[in-house]
């Protein structure tokens, strides 16, 4: 099987196809198999590489709690041991954190961002009371006799990808989600394709529209009566849309 290791982290990929480089990149833990039969459509005319972040799919979990600019080193790294150059992203929900600040300092030809993370949600009065609740109870918690309880009281009030995770993992998604790319969008120079469910309710409708007007060469594409997963509920459609997209990067897609 193919891997690198890199970081000292034992890194799964996969890449196929020649020409121009194409790199896809899946939402949290997600693996590589979610981008393959995008993979396999552009490989005709392209170069595609798909990666398992570490901690998901076929590759080692990290040691301690990375932040979004930690699995962009990591990314880094392979990329180069893999001689992938100025590629084309393609990424989905988490995936597009890495898209908007690998770009920031390196040579990205277009990207392709479908329900795309980054922006900090709004924030409801329930859930206001949510998370202050919980960080009021967490400190009574602590008390010696209510340690034990700590772990369901977690589970209690985290999201359905904190409850799924533990460890260094949950750690590093903590760290991701507080973090707010917005500032980031109008240093995105490159054309970018953007990709939205009008029904997701993890990323909404509205994130995707702020991406659109925030970016500078920007659009977007609403997929109707779909969510979050919407590029893989209706792959055909998706692969029509970026072939026009990547229409002068290849002959042929």
């Amino acid at each position: 099987m193919p891997f690198k290791d890199v970081l000292q982290i034992k890194s799964y990929y996969i890449q196929q196809g020649e020409g121009q480089d194409v790199l896809c990149l899946v939402g949290w833990g997600q693996d590589s198999q979610m981008f393959q039969p995008t993979a396999d459509f552009l490989a005709a005319r392209l170069r595609v590489t798909i990666v398992d972040y570490p901690g998901f799919g076929q590759s080692e979990t990290m040691h301690e709690a990375w932040d979004v600019d930690a699995y962009v080193q990591w990314l880094d790294a392979l990329l180069k041991v893999l001689n992938v150059k100025n590629p084309i992203i393609i990424a989905h929900s988490f995936g597009a954190r890495l898209a908007i600040k690998y770009q920031l300092t390196r040579p990205v030809r277009k990207l392709i961002l479908t329900g795309a993370a980054g922006i900090r949600p709004k924030r409801s009065l329930d859930t206001i009371l949510r998370i202050y609740s919980f960080k009021v109870l967490k400190q009574i918690f602590k008390l010696p006799f209510l340690v034990k309880y700590q772990e369901p009281l977690r589970k209690l009030f985290g999201s359905e990808d904190y409850k799924a995770i533990s460890g260094v993992l949950r750690a590093s998604f903590v760290k991701i989600v507080n973090e707010d790319l917005t500032p980031y969008l109008k240093h995105i120079e490159v054309p970018t394709l953007l990709v939205w469910g009008d029904q997701d309710d993890e990323t909404p409708l509205w994130m995707g529209k702020k991406m659109e007007k925030e970016i500078k060469d920007a659009g977007l594409v609403v997929f109707e009566n779909d969510g979050h997963y919407a590029y893989w509920n209706q792959l055909n459609r998706f692969h029509a849309i970026i072939q026009v997209f990547l229409e002068e990067d290849a002959s042929h897609v």
